[in-house]
């Protein structure tokens, strides 16, 4: 049934009155909470659209725009009649947070946008996001609401020392990134030898039907054909082994090395990442762990080095 919106979200009339609606006020009341947390509009809203908790009564599809009329919405602080859902300060600092983020450059650099496109969760497969903008305290996090969040912070400074690293090795050593697989293969199956023997039987029969023991021939062509696979990895792997061979150790960031040879870059909530190549091999780095409350963002002495580094094909 479609909400008459002109009652604000979070709120229903009972007998002429204004009241809460419980599940809608308690929306209401932790997107403020989330928002001062640090999550944006666009997480929020899909946030609640994967709770199904409706905005209009017709839809449970949320945008930015809603979660910023609900953060921008006076009336929750109990004005023009309506309860009180939200105390001033909540409201105030929210609402201060929105406009400095509406004012304020968050322009990042060209690598960590790149970075931020191959960057993933190791644990739920979700895209990693960056937060911080451009200020000394950002950190990389999993925003999956049906993941958990880092416990420990990873800096910009981590997450690069770590993939430089890990590029300077397979530079330095090429044999890294070499994979055991052929290019082609085949595998019959139970299908193709039933189709074999069934072949055999007609040939075996008085008077044969030719007709009928060519369609025979031409599924069991179809059947063998589906149990043929082709691996690409050897390829790239030899793509591979050309782009690095004209390379030196990087100082820093090479974006189109970077594109050319990475397919994704996995971050785990252990500090670990790892660096798939175009071929499929994993190369692993741990980093040293900085803890959540530790806003300094700045790296120890070793902390952007190669603990340890483990080959996975």
């Amino acid at each position: 049934m479609k909400k008459n919106r002109n009652i604000p979200f979070g709120y229903t009339m009972q007998k002429g009155e204004i009241v809460e609606e419980p599940t809608e006020s308690q929306a209401v009341k932790d997107i403020f909470k989330l928002y001062l947390d640090g999550k944006s509009m666009s997480e929020l809203a899909r946030q609640m659209s994967i709770s199904q908790i409706s905005y209009n009564g017709i839809t449970f599809d949320w945008n930015k725009n809603m979660v910023k009329r609900i953060l921008e919405n006076e009336k929750y602080l109990g004005k023009d009649g309506y309860p009180a859902l939200i105390d001033s300060e909540t409201f105030y600092r929210a609402n201060a947070r929105k406009k400095i983020k509406a004012t304020s450059v968050n322009e990042i650099s060209e690598e960590l946008k790149v970075i931020r496109s191959l960057t993933y969760c190791t644990e739920c497969g979700h895209r990693i996001s960056r937060i911080g903008g451009n200020t000394r305290s950002e950190k990389w996090d999993c925003r999956n609401p049906e993941c958990s969040r880092f416990s420990h912070r990873i800096t910009d400074q981590m997450l690069i020392g770590a993939i430089l690293n890990t590029l300077n090795t397979v530079i330095a050593n090429h044999d890294l990134i070499d994979i055991n697989s052929e290019i082609s293969g085949y595998t019959p199956s139970i299908e193709v030898t039933r189709q074999q023997n069934e072949i055999s039987r007609l040939m075996d029969t008085p008077n044969v039907d030719f007709e009928i023991a060519k369609e025979e021939i031409f599924r069991l062509a179809e059947l063998k054909y589906d149990c043929c696979t082709y691996s690409y990895k050897p390829q790239k792997t030899t793509q591979l082994k050309d782009i690095l061979e004209s390379c030196e150790q990087l100082n820093t960031i090479d974006i189109g090395l970077l594109k050319s040879c990475v397919s994704r870059i996995l971050v785990s909530h252990f500090c670990t990442v790892e660096i798939e190549f175009i071929n499929g091999v994993t190369i692993k780095n741990i980093t040293e762990r900085i803890d959540e409350n530790d806003h300094s963002a700045q790296c120890q002495d070793n902390s952007c080095e190669a603990a340890d580094c483990g080959k996975q094909g």
